[in-house]
């Protein structure tokens, strides 16, 4: 796994992610991926007082911040605060397409390495648990559903469930792993691709125009 590791680093760093130019409020996470010989991403989730997306998983990130020189900085400041990630113990190899969330704000994604075994601090205002989920588990597409999510009348994306533990991994977090493997390990998956499996079809939910 560790040539793996190496090929998904040649794989960001090469990679042309869609760039999304628009007046929207800006966030960016950090899809982190401890090295090792079996190499997984940390997740959260949000704490269940929260008023917006209450116990909902996420990767580390949030706002960016009036004071930070650019969107990575924002990933590496939230990071830090929320699960206590150190920005000096962090390899970044890239970034991924903006995401447009449901709720108007354009999300940018950081793929960066960083040491296994790491020693997290949760922020308990934010977060209720910090967790990480193997990556050669991801590859073997264990879905349990695909949430079918329509965009206009005739334009719909397909974004995998997965059940981990007790968290569930859907939404934003899901269609940003469905980017992540397809670019960093050439998995066959696509959000514009029916797959197999059971379907849960969402009422018509267009993204925010601005």
């Amino acid at each position: 796994m560790l040539l793996t590791l190496d090929n998904l680093a040649r794989q960001i760093q090469s990679y042309q992610p869609q760039v999304l130019k628009s007046r929207m409020p800006e966030a960016a996470v950090l899809l982190a991926v401890t090295k090792g010989n079996n190499p997984e991403v940390i997740l959260t989730r949000r704490a269940q007082h929260l008023t917006s997306h209450p116990g909902q998983v996420a990767f580390p990130g949030g706002k960016r911040d009036k004071h930070d020189l650019n969107l990575y900085s924002t990933a590496l400041r939230e990071a830090e605060e929320e699960i206590g990630l150190n920005p000096w113990q962090v390899e970044p190899l890239g970034r991924l397409s903006d995401v447009i969330s449901l709720h108007g704000m354009k999300v940018t994604p950081y793929v960066a390495l960083v040491p296994e075994a790491l020693e997290f601090s949760l922020c308990e205002e934010e977060l209720d648990a910090i967790f990480t989920v193997p990556i050669e588990w991801l590859l073997e597409d264990p879905r349990s559903h695909t949430d079918v999510i329509q965009l206009t009348d005739t334009s719909k994306i397909y974004v995998p469930s997965y059940s981990f533990s007790e968290f569930t991994i859907w939404g934003l977090s899901a269609m940003m792993l469905v980017e992540f493997l397809q670019v960093g390990f050439n998995m066959p998956i696509d959000l514009y691709q029916q797959p197999e499996g059971k379907l849960l079809h969402r009422p018509l939910r267009p993204l925010p125009v601005f």
